[in-house]
């Protein structure tokens, strides 16, 4: 790698009080400023400016963390957070206006709409594998929808929460965003306040630390979570295009991606062919020294880079396997003969490291998706509609790519979340305004005239009119 990556000191927010920098929050919510269409767009344009003015500089630090290739910082980070602050101020004024509803004859004379209101002051904290991408884009939603927002990058990717905390005070709105830097002292500090939503994402273990906290103030929750996202690869695939896209998606951020494929399940006819040629898509991604690439990212942090290391035993490297302390590389590999109680199988990989298994039969392979916890994420590659079908209707995930990977996430139309174990709530262009919104039912109806039938005493004709009416 041509970038040194540094290891500093994790940063706190210095004398960290937790109790006023809400309390600021909600002053700054109560002034009603952020209900303002006018205040919501600068905001977000405000954002946009500071992730173009200062791409090198989030670019550095996001080599410096994870040694991340320029190309992926960008598309799944900064590039990310630029197309959805962009899709957001384009359909902004049409989500926040009411919408009508039917009012049935019994409320006339009447009308319904939906409002959305912002929720007030909500809580976003981050994981490290994207650390600008995670961070921001609920925080777009966030704003969009008019609140006040204290943000939580990861103390995990130090370079890159410093450069948030520096930035995001110079670009916006100081009273309304409030960024806090630190660790497990300073999470547990602002989870110990009121909020009104509280999005987080990262593992099932902290998330339950989350939603303890939350359920004593009764704040609602949206938790991005992960699992082990199967992959799916019948007799059907174009096994070509197959590989390449599951080795793109997987090796993706050296595997460090809550969606990336986890382990693949393969037809047995086919099972070797489609190893030979991830093994072509390696060489031709990374070349025959992955580690020498520039397009290759390391392992965050020693702690992350020894778990992995340890799930090679777990089967046979029929790719890749190579590995170094150091630099905390980690090289893309493929293991054969995994049991499905090894330990490989049995937590979210969030590395490198691509379990091949074999099946019989697509029914096989539904059985054993379905006899785990539901995924984030499901892979099918198959040419056959009744394969896609198939799959699509027995099995349980939070989104499905068909011969694809990753993909979905790019889609804005397209909700991003878990389901089960692999997460609750969801976002992504209108699922994030809506996310942060609270939907608002308004009927009006006039005061003339003012029909009796509804008021007591009941009579019979009444009774007939209602039962007509209703």
């Amino acid at each position: 790698m041509t970038t040194t990556m540094s290891r500093p000191t994790t940063r706190s927010t210095p004398k960290l009080d937790a109790p006023e920098v809400v309390k600021g929050l909600r002053t700054a919510f109560g002034t009603g400023q952020t209900r303002s269409y006018e205040w919501r767009r600068d905001q977000l344009q405000a954002m946009k400016r500071m992730l173009v003015e200062r791409e090198p500089e989030f670019m550095d630090a996001l080599a410096a963390d994870m040694g991340k290739p320029p190309t992926e910082a960008y598309a799944a980070d900064v590039g990310f957070v630029v197309a959805e602050i962009d899709y957001t101020l384009r359909h902004l004024r049409r989500w926040m206006r009411p919408q009508r509803v039917y009012a049935p004859l019994v409320t006339k004379p009447s009308r319904a709409r939906l409002m959305r209101e912002p929720l007030g002051v909500v809580l976003v904290i981050a994981p490290w594998n994207y650390p600008v991408h995670l961070l921001l884009a609920p925080v777009v939603g966030a704003l969009a929808a008019g609140n006040c927002v204290a943000a939580k990058p990861s103390e995990v990717t130090a370079n890159t929460s410093a450069l948030l905390a520096r930035l995001i005070p110079e670009y916006l709105d100081t009273d309304c965003i409030k960024v806090v830097e630190g660790g497990v002292t300073e999470t547990q500090a602002l989870l110990a306040e009121q909020f009104d939503h509280i999005f987080y994402t990262g593992n099932a273990t902290v998330a339950r630390v989350v939603m303890e906290a939350a359920a004593k103030h009764l704040t609602p929750v949206t938790l991005e979570l992960g699992g082990k996202s199967p992959v799916i690869v019948d007799e059907t695939a174009n096994l070509e295009v197959a590989a390449r896209r599951v080795a793109w998606g997987k090796f993706l951020n050296a595997g460090q991606t809550c969606i990336a494929p986890d382990y693949v399940l393969v037809a047995k006819p086919v099972a070797d062919k489609f190893v030979e040629h991830v093994r072509r898509a390696v060489f031709d991604f990374y070349g025959h020294e992955p580690k020498d690439s520039p397009d290759y990212a390391r392992i965050v942090d020693a702690r992350h880079w020894q778990r992995l290391v340890g799930l090679l035993d777990s089967g046979t490297a029929a790719i890749g396997g190579q590995h170094d302390e150091k630099s905390r590389y980690l090289a893309p590999t493929v293991l054969r003969d995994v049991a499905p109680d090894s330990p490989a199988m049995q937590e979210e990989i969030f590395g490198p490291v691509l379990p091949v298994l074999t099946v019989d039969s697509v029914d096989e392979a539904i059985s054993f998706v379905n006899d785990r916890d539901k995924p984030l994420a499901l892979y099918l590659f198959s040419e056959s509609k009744d394969v896609q079908e198939r799959v699509l209707a027995n099995t349980s995930s939070g989104g499905v790519c068909i011969n694809a990977t990753v993909f979905h996430v790019v889609v804005p139309g397209l909700p991003f979340g878990g389901v089960g174990p692999s997460g609750q709530g969801a976002y992504h262009g209108r699922s994030t305004f809506e996310t942060f919104s609270h939907t608002k039912s308004v009927l009006h109806k006039r005061a003339r005239p003012d029909l009796a039938l509804a008021y007591p005493p009941y009579t019979e004709r009444k009774d007939k009119l209602l039962r007509r009416f209703l």
